[in-house]
């Protein structure tokens, strides 16, 4: 390889016609022979396991791929700088419009929105308080919540030092405000199990001048849920980039009321001595997350279902032509609202569980993820699959059943 003394002393001596002195070789051989340097493969390198996504956006899973639009974004935009407040100020005008809100931030994940978002309930733009937190002495320190809600993301809400009050009817909540009472949170995905839905929960809300959080982390498709929440009136709404939007996956949006993310936002890097300081998001992950929510919303989600379902159908009618296989597609209410497959089988035709079926998937080539419930079954989706992936995904399903018939 030609180092860079060696190639500055080969420039020196180039005539300015284009070609060397005493040769017809134009000025480009010279660089023509340097061997072009390999792009190093970590997954390679450190001996990585890839497989084909046929579970979902589980975080252990390392969730979506991003679109390349996603990958060219921040690709281009590492290459210079900006404040980081200025590209949060401008992405967060885009998002906002986008769904129906008055202000929105990128966040590090929905977990990371919910601790600012309370976060600038409690503090408003107080510099003392916002340094003080999760110290909340001469502030609210109580949040709201369904018992049937009561489930581990409540955690994010402890971070900023609250208690949470447990209700189960409308006349539950009325009874369990007091000065203390900071926020009322609700969980989209637990509303099924909840005796207060959405309306009612806003409504007694605003009845009370109490602002309302909810997190619909993984609650896209349908992309109306976007900015459902929005409308319906809830003050501070929570979401994760990196699922169905095929953002960073380390990205989140916080949106809602203008006042209370601008009090937000003080709790946010690049600000020291606060509760969010920890919750780094670069410029890269806002810009794409801004990206990856424009293409999502003009994708056409129509066709998108349409070929969940085909893709499902081709999975579900291999696996069929096994002896004691059953099938049944299902689609979750709430979140993760796509099709799912559920693939069963009778042990006494196919000596198989379902651990053992995961392993085999696991292991094989290509290595294939799907998900495990029961003893004699398990579960797939196809809305992380790329190309052709099904086909694959069906063929490796139905190899397996088929070698382990009793």
């Amino acid at each position: 390889m030609i180092n860079r003394r060696t190639l500055l002393k080969r420039l020196s001596a180039l005539p300015l016609v284009g070609t060397i002195v005493g040769s017809s070789i134009p000025v480009q051989s010279v660089f023509a022979d340097s061997p072009s340097v390999p792009k190093r493969d970590l997954i390679k390198e450190l001996g990585l396991r890839t497989f084909i996504n046929a579970a979902g956006t589980y975080t252990a899973m390392t969730a979506s791929l991003m679109p390349e639009e996603v990958m060219e974004t921040i690709e281009a935009s590492s290459k210079e700088f900006i404040m980081l407040d200025e590209v949060q100020d401008k992405v967060g005008e885009k998002i906002a419009e986008i769904c129906h809100a008055e202000a929105a931030t990128v966040t590090a994940g929905c977990w990371s929105a919910m601790v600012l978002g309370l976060a600038g309930v409690l503090t408003g733009t107080d510099k003392e308080k916002i340094a003080q937190i999760p110290n909340l002495k001469g502030m609210k320190s109580e949040v709201i919540v369904q018992k049937s809600h009561n489930v581990a993301y409540v955690h994010s809400l402890t971070n900023t030092g609250v208690k949470l009050v447990e209700v189960e009817t409308a006349a539950d909540l009325e009874k369990a405000i007091n000065e203390q009472t900071a926020m009322l949170w609700f969980l989209n995905y637990q509303a099924p199990d909840g005796k207060i839905q959405h309306e009612e929960w806003v409504a007694l809300g605003k009845k009370h001048n109490i602002p309302t959080m909810i997190d619909i982390a993984a609650d896209v498709p349908p992309v109306e849920n976007l900015w459902k929440f929005n409308d319906m009136g809830f003050d501070l709404v929570c979401i994760s980039g990196g699922k169905a939007m095929k953002g960073p996956q380390s990205a989140g949006i916080l949106m809602g009321r203008k006042h209370i993310i601008e009090a937000a936002r003080l709790s946010a890097p690049p600000r020291g001595n606060t509760i969010g300081r920890g919750m780094k998001v670069n410029k890269e992950e806002i810009l794409g997350m801004y990206v990856a929510l424009e293409l999502y919303v003009k994708k056409d989600h129509v066709k998108e279902w349409k070929s969940w379902e085909e893709k499902i159908g081709y999975i579900e009618e291999m696996a069929k032509k096994v002896n004691g296989v059953t099938t049944s597609v299902s689609v979750p209410p709430i979140a993760n609202h796509t099709p799912f497959l559920k693939i069963a089988w009778d042990p006494a035709v196919i000596n198989l569980n379902r651990t053992q079926m995961q392993e085999k998937l696991r292991r094989g080539n290509p290595s294939i993820e799907v998900i495990g419930f029961g003893d004699h079954e398990i579960s797939c989706t196809v809305w992380m699959l790329r190309p052709n992936e099904e086909k694959i995904v069906a063929k490796r399903i139905q190899e397996e059943l088929s070698s382990a018939k009793a």
